[in-house]
């Protein structure tokens, strides 16, 4: 089985210049913890996650060695949660992500998934984004497909 099986199209994307706050309503909206970053004709040049919107609320670990006052406040860190959400998507994007092809084998980008421990990959046709693959995907397309034969 392949990943052009299994994944998804219509993928929601962001823009280098959106919000981070446009960003986290889609993910919200969607109900999903990872949006791709296109320009031009959906070239993939990125992606946001959860975890980028919320790692530069925390010190970098300089100042969480030195100041154990303010690195440990977190009560303090919650509020430059709205600095981070009027930020510039290419600011907390992660650049050039692991990506799979359509014709990759599903087990293969499980085993990223896996070693990377992500759960989601953008699917590309050469640098065009064409969709999403989740762990979830795998798992029901190998269900249905090896699942229900007994």
């Amino acid at each position: 089985m392949r990943i052009h099986d299994v994944m998804s199209t219509g993928v929601l994307t962001a823009r280098k210049t959106d919000t981070v706050r446009s960003v986290v309503i889609k993910m919200i909206n969607r109900h999903c913890g990872a949006i791709p970053v296109v320009e031009g004709d959906n070239q993939l040049v990125g992606m946001v996650t959860l975890r980028d919107v919320l790692l530069p609320l925390y010190p970098n670990y300089g100042d969480y060695i030195h100041d154990t006052v303010h690195s440990r406040d977190f009560i303090e860190m919650e509020d430059g949660y709205g600095e981070v959400l009027g930020k510039k998507v290419e600011e907390v994007m992660s650049r050039n992500p692991l990506t799979v092809s359509p014709d990759t084998p599903i087990l293969e980008a499980a085993s990223y998934m896996g070693l990377k421990n992500f759960r989601r990959i953008p699917v590309v046709d050469r640098t065009t984004l064409v969709g999403m693959v989740s762990i979830g995907d795998i798992n029901r397309g190998l269900f249905f497909e090896r699942g229900m034969q007994r």
